[in-house]
């Protein structure tokens, strides 16, 4: 009798292993696995909690596809958050940080998120 062989792929997973301080914003350690073949972009997100909504900072940062190794195995990429025009981040601010695969599509998926304390 044979056996179906099993299948490579796994999921598109995300965690988010550290997230500091690196001026003028933020820099988030970010352990990634992709499937081959895959085309698309990791992408992060802060946002400070700690602030009114009127003084809320906020940044960005992306992980271009051609940086990404995908090839089932895990793998660490360092995603530099840059603060939008009047963003500032402080040591003691408390940010969410929510880091996704964004493909050319326009999807979004993989989402994981933390809070931190900076």
């Amino acid at each position: 009798m044979a056996t179906a062989p099993s299948a490579a792929a796994k999921a598109n997973l995300l965690t988010i292993d550290t997230v500091s301080q690196r001026t003028p914003g933020l820099q988030v350690k970010v352990t990634y696995s992709c499937d081959v073949g895959m085309d698309h972009e990791l992408v992060a997100n802060a946002t400070t909690l700690n602030h009114s909504p009127h003084d809320q900072s906020i940044a960005a940062g992306t992980v271009k596809k051609d940086k990404l190794v995908c090839d089932y195995n895990d793998h660490v990429a360092l995603v530099t958050l840059r603060p939008a025009a009047g963003s500032h981040f402080d040591k003691g601010d408390k940010v969410k940080v929510t880091v996704f695969y964004f493909d050319n599509d326009g999807f979004r998926y993989g989402d994981a998120d933390t809070v931190a304390v900076l």
